[in-house]
């Protein structure tokens, strides 16, 4: 199809092979953005969350995660707060992803059946006989399979090689059509929108390309849990928030309802894996780029391209871009263990971040600073 030409005409061109180390800079189009938008996605991240607070009451798993202080942990960190937003219980999913397809799929059944959504015996047929399909490393097959399954929907979910084998037996669980196929997320996906163009199946991707516009809902889904940390802070807004990246739905969803609410009087720093930087390197070459690495341990962030709609944000709006080895990360999340706050790689990196930048004194972080970090996921499965 179409959608999935544009995708492989960006992947050949920008390809860009990226070196492997830990890197903190500052935003070059901070406050300017992306300045060619030529290839790119026409659709922007929003920022208002309404819709979805008001959908996800038709879901009956949906309800607030906690926002977590330690004052041990504060302590030892030197700080003056840092808290926690944990998303390890997120609609008994385990991830933040759960608030993004789950969303999509109530909204379409809201469009077909209005408000006999709210009959359980209505909502759970209002889907019949509609497929959904999307590539996933892990996460966002299980919103997807999740919410197919409260409103009577099909779900098929395309997973790479090197995608965990826990998350098969678990989207299975939802009665969910795995199918195996690509050695990572991108040719997941190729895959993916390929056999959604044969069978007349819904892609529902949680990121976004030129002719492709669906991921801006599943962002729009993540808003809430901003709205929620927001609420949930105590005191003084934070100075510096630090958000794990992969695609970029998460940070950019994330910053734009922090930046709607507490404005721009804290620092925004994105953490990429360094064998994934799309959004670095993107925001760097003011394009979007297919960067070239091996498979990281971080696999929720391990995404070789980003979202479109979310880097144009993201190259907007965030301060610096940070990028992590494997190791350092694996490492750093382990001081979290002993608070209860277990996490993945994946989940943890914007906490590696907050520790690179202690180690290094950078960013001005001090005893007088507010943190706030999303734990984005539970530990990972083997």
């Amino acid at each position: 199809g179409g959608k999935r030409k544009n995708r492989l005409i960006n992947k050949v061109r920008y390809n860009h092979f990226i070196s492997f180390f830990m890197s903190l800079i500052e935003n070059p189009l901070k406050n300017k953005g992306l300045l060619n938008l030529e290839g790119v996605c026409k659709g922007n991240v929003r920022d208002d969350h309404s819709n979805v607070s008001k959908l996800l009451k038709y879901c009956p798993i949906s309800k607030e995660t906690p926002l977590t202080e330690i004052d041990t942990l504060t302590a030892q960190l030197n700080l003056k707060k840092i808290a926690f937003k944990d998303e390890r219980t997120r609609m008994n999913l385990g991830s933040f992803k759960a608030l993004g397809a789950a969303f999509v799929i109530a909204k379409s059944a809201y469009k077909k059946i209005g408000e006999d959504i709210q009959k359980p015996e209505l909502a759970s047929s209002a889907l019949k006989g509609t497929t959904f399909v999307t590539a996933s490393a892990g996460n966002h097959g299980l919103s997807v399979a999740a919410g197919a399954r409260i409103f009577g929907a099909n779900a098929v979910i395309y997973l790479s090689v090197s995608v965990p084998k826990g998350f098969v037996s678990k989207l299975k669980s939802y009665g969910a059509r795995v199918v195996i196929e690509g050695e990572d997320y991108e040719s997941s996906m190729d895959a993916a929108e390929r056999d959604a163009d044969l069978n007349g199946w819904e892609l529902l991707s949680d990121v976004t390309w030129d002719g492709y516009e669906g991921g801006i809902d599943v962002m729009e889904g993540y808003l809430v849990m901003a709205y929620e940390a927001t609420k949930q802070w105590e005191g003084e807004i934070p100075t510096h928030v630090f958000l794990q990246t992969g695609c970029g739905g998460l940070s950019a969803a994330v910053s734009a309802k922090l930046r709607k609410i507490w404005g721009q009087n804290f620092k925004i720093c994105t953490v990429e894996p360094s064998a994934a930087p799309a959004i670095k390197e993107s925001i760097i070459q003011g394009k979007p780029v297919h960067t070239s690495g091996p498979v990281s341990n971080m696999g929720r962030l391990d995404c070789k391209a980003p979202s479109h709609a979310a880097l144009k944000y993201l190259a907007l709006e965030a301060d610096y871009l940070m990028t992590l080895e494997d190791e350092f990360v694996s490492e750093e999340i382990k001081f979290l263990d002993k608070f209860d706050l277990q996490t993945s790689p994946s989940g943890g990196a914007g906490f590696a971040g907050l520790i690179y930048c202690l180690k290094n004194s950078l960013l001005d972080i001090n005893d007088q600073s507010r943190v706030l970090i999303f734990i984005s996921e539970g530990p990972s499965d083997d």
